[in-house]
């Protein structure tokens, strides 16, 4: 059964569509990046699975016991995270804040929120103030957040944005790891090379049309070599665009 189904759904904002008659299936363990061209639905799309909107027509539904309210969300980074006035696990645990029924976190919690900065790599950090982390770090400690809310699945949008290229690395290497242990990934990223490298599925949403399927099958289909080549100009890329392959 999958994890999530959408079946036939359009969507978009005060009647008016952006993304029209999206069917596929995403099942546990998938690890899905999402690629387009700006405008073409991406966020839209985010915005449906988190249940902040609905979809205009079609069915968007969820399998295996997941609930909206239990998926894990990492939004972009933005000024008012980045100043947050608060400890490092002062802000991952209040990612448990949707399961919290009283004023205080339970012995569950607090041990829910020391697992997830280890499996982050920040609970050495945890005392320090977020404030006075580096882009890297603070992207750790959001992501051990949104961990807190779910056990199955992540939906990242530009989780790598404004980090510097070890950081970046960093970070693809680490979800990476949340989803060889189980964690269903959906991540919204410009990095289509990074995508098509790391990513087992690629959904990459058009004006006029989408593709869905394997890294290796986008990297094969006309859509994927004209957006490959348009993203990045390079030789190398030009080479893997136009012979269809890569290590996937």
């Amino acid at each position: 059964m999958a994890l999530i189904t959408i079946d036939n759904a359009s969507m978009g904002y005060d009647g008016k569509t952006v993304l029209s008659n999206l069917s596929l299936n995403i099942y546990e363990k998938d690890y899905v990046c999402i690629v387009g061209e700006n405008g073409s639905g991406k966020t839209t799309l985010m915005k449906c699975l988190l249940g902040l909107i609905q979809p205009i027509k079609g069915v968007i539904s969820f399998g295996d016991g997941l609930k909206q309210s239990e998926i894990g969300y990492l939004p972009q980074q933005t000024l008012i995270q980045k100043d947050f006035p608060a400890s490092v696990s002062e802000v991952v645990i209040s990612g448990c804040l949707n399961k919290k029924h009283t004023m205080f976190y339970s012995k569950q919690q607090k041990e829910t929120a020391a697992r997830n900065m280890e499996l982050t790599g920040v609970y050495k950090l945890r005392k320090k103030c977020f404030r006075e982390l580096s882009g890297g770090q603070r992207q750790r400690v959001m992501l051990a957040r949104s961990l807190c809310a779910t056990q199955k699945l992540l939906i990242l949008d530009e989780p790598v944005t404004g980090l510097d290229p070890m950081a970046t690395a960093d970070m693809y290497t680490l979800i990476k790891n949340l989803n060889s242990k189980g964690i269903t990934i959906i991540m919204v990223s410009h990095d289509v090379n990074s995508a098509v490298s790391n990513a087992s599925k690629i959904l990459h949403l058009s004006r006029n049309n989408y593709f869905y399927g394997t890294a290796h099958q986008y990297l094969h289909s006309d859509l994927g070599k004209k957006f490959i080549l348009s993203d990045c100009p390079c030789d190398d890329c030009r080479h893997r665009a136009k012979a269809g392959a890569h290590n996937v």
